[in-house]
């Protein structure tokens, strides 16, 4: 069982190198493409996930740290999900919505952070290999983030639904419809993680984060494979992507 624990402890390291992957993937399609202000937040979205995964992955080889630990609870609680969910309001909903909600939510995480940045740390609690939001002295800090979460399973999840409802009834967008709902199943995981982060199972954490990535990057396989693939896509096909945009 203590290798196995220790084995657990080691998958941020995992984790980290597959979201640097899938980070650079959405960043040259971006780049190529010269356009796509929801390319750009989920490539920033993989960028803070996998930052996250990475102090995870640091404290279970080097220890813990301070400084580690408040990127990690930056990088994980504030920023886990939300530029993904961004992204996702980008693609979905009109251009003012998406600029006015970046912008609020964006300073709301930001003073957060200094906050967690400012707060002393009761070290006496915290663990070696393991980190742990319960180190944070100022209690109320710890009660924004699942507000933040809360907006970003709901836009992030709940884009991926709304896009699988849309393509569910055209045969040649299957994929896609396929695609969306794995990115929805994927989005869940890390949040169940971070929930039982809060009651002390930080390993669980580390396995959705894994599986949870794992299962997203497969949905947007699926989601851009279609499109690369059709050379003469049907009427029913175009009218589709015209009323529900571009995926990537």
């Amino acid at each position: 069982m203590e290798q196995l624990h220790e084995m657990v402890l080691l998958l941020p390291a995992v984790t980290t190198v597959c979201a640097v992957y899938f980070c650079y993937e959405l960043f040259s399609r971006w780049q190529s493409k010269g356009r796509g202000l929801h390319l750009l937040w989920w490539g920033i979205g993989m960028a803070t996930y996998g930052l996250g995964t990475f102090t995870e992955a640091f404290t279970s080889i080097f220890g813990w740290q301070p400084v580690v630990f408040r990127l990690w609870y930056v990088a994980g609680a504030f920023l886990g999900g939300y530029p993904l969910a961004q992204g996702s309001i980008y693609f979905l909903m009109n251009r003012r919505f998406a600029h006015r909600s970046a912008l609020i939510v964006s300073a709301v995480i930001a003073v957060a952070s200094v906050f967690v940045f400012l707060t002393p740390l009761d070290i006496g609690l915290s663990e070696a290999h393991r980190l742990s939001g319960r180190v944070i002295e100022w209690r109320w800090v710890r009660l924004i983030s699942p507000f933040i979460n809360l907006y970003s399973v709901a836009f992030l999840v709940g884009g991926a639904l709304v896009s699988a409802w849309r393509f569910r009834r055209t045969e040649a967008l299957q994929n896609r419809y396929l695609g969306n709902i794995l990115i929805a199943v994927g989005a869940l995981l890390p949040g169940i993680g971070g929930a039982m982060t809060r009651a002390g199972f930080v390993e669980v954490l580390y396995v959705t984060e894994l599986l949870g990535l794992l299962i997203i990057f497969a949905g947007y396989r699926l989601n851009i494979a279609g499109r690369q693939s059709r050379s003469l896509p049907t009427v029913g096909t175009l009218r589709a992507e015209v009323s529900s945009g571009e995926l990537s």
